[in-house]
């Protein structure tokens, strides 16, 4: 029986691990969950998974679910995260809330030798240097990766030595705007952001697939991964997404994963690698209803998100951290109607103009950055 914990339980990731894991009672136990704002549905999730512990992130829900269950070892906010991360209790922590918020709970996790299913790309980008030091340092902590784009290279990495490795390749389906150039962009109103063409995920990521952002934080975080140069890591449109990405080694040979566009296969590999097993929880792709499979160069001028970020990732230290901050910004500024659509980009590249990088020493480094890179955009741009 492995011990489960789940930060960010209430999002798409998160429930579709509890789904995993609702068909597995037999294998694996919910031993701690974590939700933001939505206490409603973390209430259904305690009376069905008994975890022995919860954090929220809102006083309101503290409140309200304190009262119905007085016993619970129950948190709150960032410091409710990070104690999650220390239980000794836990065999594996899914992180799938968004944002660096994820990050301090990752490394309390990693210095307690637990296994990742890292789900939050922004520990990665905004601390992967640091993250991969400890991870040499606490030799009994792993990551698996659960995007499937990184979990896609994680699986197809295992074919070949990293030595014979040519080129990452991950695929994007191209997001709501696939095709558009800028003039048609200029008036695109969150609603139209919002309406991802294959994936069911939550607002901000879907914004970010629209932007092309999502792919250029993927980009980073490949690189962290699984130190690979920036020069070896490309993107392909493939609007199927079924593909999930590919390795190409230097015999010329690509590996590739290809799978439904259902989270729970990385989730429950996540969970029982090096192990597969079936589970009725898992969609099966019939390759005879896929038909043709499709691959397109980026639009990296329309879509400035991706050339940002390959920018952020060479110069290195603390510029991911400001590029995926001003991005968490821009999309929360978009969102409220403050900001255009193409001005996310101008948020993003102002902010990385006016950043000086710092080599990435330590935690409060990179939480130093992304406060100050998020005090910046607000000033400048959420009046």
């Amino acid at each position: 029986m492995k011990n489960i914990t789940i930060l960010g339980s209430t999002g798409s990731i998160g429930t579709n691990a509890l789904e995993v894991i609702r068909q597995k009672r037999d294998e694996f136990n919910v031993v701690a969950i974590s939700g933001h704002t939505n206490y409603k549905l973390v209430i259904e999730q305690i009376k069905e998974f008994n975890p022995k512990y919860v954090s929220i992130g809102t006083e309101e829900g503290y409140k309200v679910i304190k009262k119905e269950f007085p016993e619970l070892n129950l948190f709150l906010g960032r410091e409710g995260l990070k104690k999650l991360g220390q239980l000794d209790e836990t065999d594996i922590i899914l992180t799938a809330v968004s944002g660096v918020i994820g990050i301090e709970a990752t490394v309390e996790a990693i210095k307690k030798g637990k296994r990742i299913a890292l789900a939050n790309k922004e520990t990665m980008v905004a601390g992967g240097v640091y993250i991969r030091k400890l991870l040499k340092e606490y030799k009994d902590a792993e990551i698996i990766p659960v995007d499937s784009e990184h979990s896609a290279l994680f699986q197809s990495l295992l074919a070949g030595k990293k030595e014979n490795v040519k080129n990452l390749i991950i695929t994007a389906s191209g997001g709501s705007f696939r095709g558009k150039k800028r003039d048609e962009l200029k008036n695109i109103t969150v609603e139209d952001a919002l309406k991802h063409p294959k994936w069911s995920m939550g607002k901000k990521i879907t914004i970010d697939s629209s932007t092309l952002v999502n792919k250029g934080l993927e980009v980073i975080e490949a690189h962290e991964l699984f130190e690979i140069d920036y020069d070896k890591i490309k993107v392909v449109v493939h609007p199927q997404s079924i593909v999930h990405s590919l390795v190409e080694y230097e015999d010329n040979a690509m590996i590739a994963q290809l799978g439904a566009t259902d989270m729970k296969l990385p989730i429950q590999l996540a969970f029982t690698y090096p192990e597969r097993e079936s589970s009725k929880a898992l969609d099966t792709l019939d390759l005879m209803k896929v038909g043709a499979l499709t691959f397109e160069e980026p639009d990296m001028e329309t879509f400035k998100g991706l050339s940002l970020a390959y920018k952020a990732g060479r110069i290195g230290g603390t510029m991911t951290t400001v590029f995926n901050a001003a991005n968490e910004i821009a999309v929360e500024l978009f969102m409220k109607e403050k900001i255009k659509f193409l001005e996310i980009y101008d948020v993003i590249e102002k902010a990385m103009e006016n950043h000086i990088p710092k080599e990435i020493d330590s935690l409060e480094t990179i939480l130093e950055a992304d406060e100050k890179t998020r005090q910046w955009v607000y000033e400048n741009f959420g009046k």
